[in-house]
């Protein structure tokens, strides 16, 4: 068939992204180079050729120009495939299932609470509103978590390290010391690969048997004789899932808030952080980006989360006028400090945690300055030499509630106590107890709390966790 042809010879319209092609000459080469594969044929030609004869010409024109020009900046280095295997019943909308343990949230401590009740035998689904797991750490860029260790000792490990340590691993990083004490507490912190880190995160959960639905969050709660019954939703996907536990590792205790459990949170809230990099290339795992504080940033709804993202975005395009500098890198969405936080069986308070109070069922550690972020900065306040705060089962029950537990920065703690547990290492020990107590709980047919302390004490040292006391 012969059709009239959109191509057109124009040097602008087959010249790409020229940054990084020093050595090539000016445009005019550059584009004569990218149009050869059509120059040769006359005008009346180029414009009424067969479809047939267009494709071969366009196939040509890509494996000449993109392909074959490494080095010249284009977008398209090269090209490798994949399979992916039919996805079974892929056609229906609704789909029902049941499982063990259902975490909703795959972040910080989503991720490590899904794995650890996999491998502890639960049947577990993994419900992430994202497209990735690690939540702060990828999503959020702050692929810098930390406090593992305190006064030279290493109080934090378990399936959290194992997966820090086996990102650093595979992208040849290196490990802070931890056994000399920094003069500033962020000297010990890690530096990892935010991307190795998600597809490390997803690998052990299919090692784990943890099925991952992305895009999908719960719209309804209902308690059953059995656990719950909780209705999903994504885009062309509505999903029942009846479960024996919930862990809630949301951030904000959404969950818990849809089944009607009180919750806590501050008028006002710390800033979130968007992070980018302007002026020179990022290196994933080897530094720090540039952060801008988002005052006012709300991770309450969807709306409120627009809301931070777009204001963010929009201080950073303002930034690359004004600077005149090149977009480097930027993360999709603002990381969030602060949102709800559950009232739980007991709670954490700042003198708990200054104090280093030994709680009767703590299950780990957690290690941070108190760390309160406002419109004026943050100026971290230190923990006096040889005090590490520990994290009480209690404290991660939502307040007579039976067969939910959460973990992640939405504890049952204090304002100044959670500014301290929320950062990353902590939660992932939160999320490795909640897993145990959670599977535990599904096999016993029982609730977190009626669980016995030493079976959960048990089991976390069997899967590399630090108990308070241990060290």
């Amino acid at each position: 068939m012969w059709r009239a042809c959109a191509i057109q010879t124009r040097k602008s319209d087959l010249v790409g992204s020229w940054s990084g092609a020093e050595g090539y000459g000016s445009r005019d080469k550059q584009a004569k180079a990218l149009i050869h594969p059509l120059q040769e044929l006359p005008t009346t030609q180029r414009l009424c050729q067969p479809e047939s004869f267009m494709k071969s010409s366009r196939r040509k024109f890509l494996r000449h120009s993109f392909l074959g020009s490494a080095g010249m900046g284009l977008g398209i280095a090269s090209t490798t495939e994949v399979s992916a295997e039919p996805v079974r019943a892929a056609a229906d909308p609704e789909i029902s299932q049941d499982v063990d343990v259902l975490v909703v949230g795959g972040g910080t401590a989503g991720v490590i609470a899904a794995i650890q009740a996999g491998r502890a035998g639960a049947s577990v689904l993994l419900v992430e509103r994202g497209s990735q797991l690690g939540g702060t750490m990828t999503t959020g860029g702050v692929a810098y978590p930390g406090l593992f260790d305190a006064w030279g000792k290493q109080v934090i490990a378990g399936i959290g390290w194992e997966l820090v340590k086996e990102s650093v691993e595979l992208d040849d990083g290196v490990f802070p010391d931890f056994a000399k004490v920094p003069q500033r507490h962020y000297q010990n912190q890690v530096f990892i690969n935010q991307f190795l880190y998600a597809v490390l995160a997803e690998e052990k959960c299919e090692q784990a048997g943890v099925e991952i639905a992305y895009y999908e969050f719960p719209q309804a709660v209902k308690k059953t004789d059995d656990g719950w019954q909780v209705d999903c939703a994504g885009f062309g996907t509505k999903r029942r899932v009846n479960c024996k536990q919930i862990i809630d590792c949301t951030g904000g205790a959404e969950v818990v808030g849809m089944m009607g459990l009180p919750r806590l949170r501050e008028d006002e809230r710390q800033p979130g952080s968007f992070l980018f990099m302007m002026g020179k290339a990022h290196e994933p795992g080897r530094n720090q980006i540039h952060r801008l504080y988002v005052h006012g940033a709300d991770s309450t709804n969807s709306r409120t989360v627009t809301h931070a993202n777009l204001t963010g975005r929009k201080s950073i395009l303002a930034q690359v006028r004004k600077k005149g500098e090149r977009l480097m890198h930027m993360q999709p969405e603002t990381g969030f400090r602060e949102s709800y936080r559950i009232e739980g069986e007991t709670m954490i308070t700042v003198n708990d945690y200054r104090s280093g109070k030994k709680f009767d069922d703590a299950i780990c550690y957690a290690f941070y300055p108190v760390d309160l972020h406002t419109k004026n900065g943050v100026k971290p306040k230190p923990l006096k030499p040889g005090v590490v705060p520990t994290v009480p089962l209690r404290a991660l029950v939502p307040k007579g509630s039976r067969n939910v537990i959460v973990a992640g920065r939405c504890v049952s703690s204090d304002r100044l106590a959670n500014s301290g547990l929320r950062v990353q290492a902590s939660c992932m020990g939160m999320g490795q107890a909640a897993g145990v107590a959670a599977a535990l709980a599904a096999k016993s047919n029982s609730t977190p709390l009626e669980v016995p302390l030493k079976q959960i004490h048990d089991m976390l040292r069997s899967h590399g966790a630090i108990i308070p006391g241990d060290v």
